[in-house]
């Protein structure tokens, strides 16, 4: 038992050394106020677990009974747990901030954590909420995701200190899912899941029995496309669709109790929030080119009329989602805080139009407009895939410039 003990607390001791689980240039990449939150964090993690491990070394030290060596070999698996649980949590945030250690990939991430941080800071600083950092990572995988801060982390003994947002490589030039899960952290610092939750179950008069709370519990998922919506436009939506056209099985699929929507009335949901704001445009031609490709009629018979029922439904879901005055937003919607139609498309190009070059390469138009030329580059892609994005520079340009990789003008 005695080498257990002494194994297993100098394992602990060893985690102290934050530069072995990241390297150097690693850490530098991070802005300095998200290394030192993540690094105080951690620290403090490991400096708790290494005292517990003083304490079990001292009650090896004491035991003289066997009484006290089975206490000791309790105490011993305790501690063994403790360690995998704090490994865990260092690990994850050490493979997040070792995606960094390219200098462009470390561009393209310190400007993903501006726009999540810019998205989210423009609805809390309206409602004198504190803005979480985000801290990017690239990982494996379709969709992204969002580990959101203040949850308890695998180690027990403390919270998240960051919102730390898994982006995926496929959408990188068009990263309006990164907004989507900036969202759901959001949606979580003013409450706004559970007030959405309980607006759909009770504002969707008409609807069958039980459609209603099918909807409720996708409120989440409905929120954080909202905002999306609100930040970029269209192009969130023709991003959405492209990551959800898959097999007919996958697009038509209902899982009781997944909080997405089923990906064929999701898609169309985004499309109704485009026909409300900005009336006729691309998203009539997805829409129908959707409906043809995914036919409701291969749906199972449950599923198919849930979503036939649910199709007329739309109008109002998107009311209640972006018009309707919310106690989680001081009394205003969504779309009073946030305004769709700074990304209505012709204020994008008219945007494009009028700024011309300056807008990719002029630090101070990139660092004003960045959420806006996020929707502007989604649209392009999402108009005109066959042609270059844009006029005056490809995407990834002005992306690294934001983050600082590239030299502005």
């Amino acid at each position: 038992m005695s080498r257990q003990v002494i194994h297993w607390t100098k394992a602990a001791q060893r985690l102290a050394d934050l530069d072995d689980l990241a390297s150097a240039a690693a850490w530098r990449s991070l802005e300095s106020y998200l290394g030192l939150s993540i690094r105080q964090h951690l620290t403090r993690v490991v400096a708790q677990l290494v005292s517990e491990g003083d304490t079990l070394q001292a009650a090896l030290a004491a035991a003289v009974s066997p009484a006290d060596l089975l206490m000791v070999r309790r105490q011993l698996l305790n501690f063994r747990n403790r360690y995998t649980r704090v490994e865990t949590t260092l690990v994850f945030f050490a493979d997040a901030i070792n995606t960094r250690t390219n200098p462009k990939i470390s561009g393209y991430l310190k400007a993903c954590d501006i726009l999540a941080y810019r998205s989210m800071a423009l609805l809390l600083d309206q409602l004198g909420k504190r803005t979480p950092s985000a801290l990017s990572y690239f990982d494996k995988g379709i969709g992204a995701s969002v580990l959101r801060a203040n949850l308890r982390l695998w180690d027990g003994t403390g919270v998240n200190p960051v919102a730390a947002i898994k982006s995926t490589r496929h959408n990188l030039r068009r990263n309006t899912a990164l907004i989507h899960e900036a969202g759901h952290q959001a949606a979580a610092v003013v409450g706004w899941n559970e007030e959405l939750a309980s607006m759909l179950a009770t504002g969707l008069s008409g609807a069958p029995a039980g459609v209603p709370q099918e909807w409720a519990g996708w409120a989440s998922e409905i929120g954080a496309d909202a905002f999306a919506f609100v930040h970029t436009g269209y192009a969130s939506v023709a991003a959405l669709h492209d990551v959800l056209a898959a097999e007919d099985a996958l697009v038509l699929r209902h899982t009781p109790g997944d909080p997405h929507p089923i990906s064929y009335i999701r898609v169309l949901l985004g499309v109704e929030m485009c026909r409300q704001f900005y009336g006729d445009g691309p998203w009539d031609d997805l829409a129908q080119a959707w409906t043809q490709l995914y036919s409701l009629q291969r749906a199972e018979g449950a599923t198919r009329n849930l979503l036939q029922v649910s199709l007329p439904l739309l109008p109002r879901i998107v009311q209640i989602s972006l018009r309707e005055p919310m106690r989680a937003f001081a009394g205003r919607p969504l779309a009073a805080l946030i305004n769709p139609e700074r990304v209505k498309p012709e204020a994008l190009l008219a945007m494009e139009q009028e700024l011309g070059q300056a807008l990719y390469t002029s630090m101070h138009w990139i660092w004003t407009e960045a959420l806006r030329l996020l929707a502007l580059t989604g649209l392009r892609i999402a108009t005109t895939p066959e042609k270059k994005v844009d006029t005056f520079a490809e995407p990834e340009e002005w992306l690294l410039r934001l983050g600082g990789a590239l030299q502005a003008a």
